[in-house]
């Protein structure tokens, strides 16, 4: 089975930078492993030749949960995904690759701290470990839960809709 990670993100929004963080942590393991950065559709044309059987692309994902929390997010629900913002928006380069990758899943962790600088906080650092060891491992990704879409979740570390610390300019 040919397996593809694309890990989208900015590496300098801190823990926007998970998806990348989690990439580079793949090369050389089965995975096709793809440090996106912001632009997620500069790979499309590699997946469209890889034509993996299984596309997954992990990215930090505002979802209302407690920091560090990882989900699978149903294909409709990009929108909690921080992707959107980097480029292009993530269903514009779904709609591109999706005919010809076996099955896609997008992967959310929810992020604590987007403001500038470097380096993931350590409940996103933790998630992003644990997350690698269990896609080494993986031949199939439903261990991970399921995120239902609509409105984001409350949680004791954060009230339903506010968002994580963002550095505003």
């Amino acid at each position: 089975m040919k397996r593809m990670l694309l890990g989208v993100g900015n590496r300098l929004s801190r823990d926007d930078g998970v998806g990348p963080a989690i990439a580079s942590e793949l090369v050389g393991s089965d995975w096709i492993a793809v440090d996106c950065g912001t632009a997620i559709e500069n790979v499309a044309g590699w997946v469209l030749r890889e034509r993996p059987d299984l596309l997954t692309i992990v990215d930090a994902a505002v979802m209302g949960l407690p920091p560090g929390s990882v989900r699978r997010l149903p294909l409709g629900s990009h929108n909690h995904m921080l992707a959107s913002t980097h480029g292009l928006p993530l269903s514009f380069v779904l709609d591109r690759i999706g005919p010809t990758a076996g099955r896609i899943v997008l992967i959310g962790v929810e992020p604590e701290d987007l403001s500038w600088g470097e380096g993931l906080s350590e409940s996103v650092a933790a998630a992003a470990s644990s997350l690698i060891a269990e896609l080494r491992g993986a031949t199939d990704l439903e261990t991970i839960p399921l995120h239902e879409d609509g409105a984001p979740s409350s949680s004791p570390d954060r009230p339903a809709g506010e968002q994580p610390h963002e550095n505003k300019l």
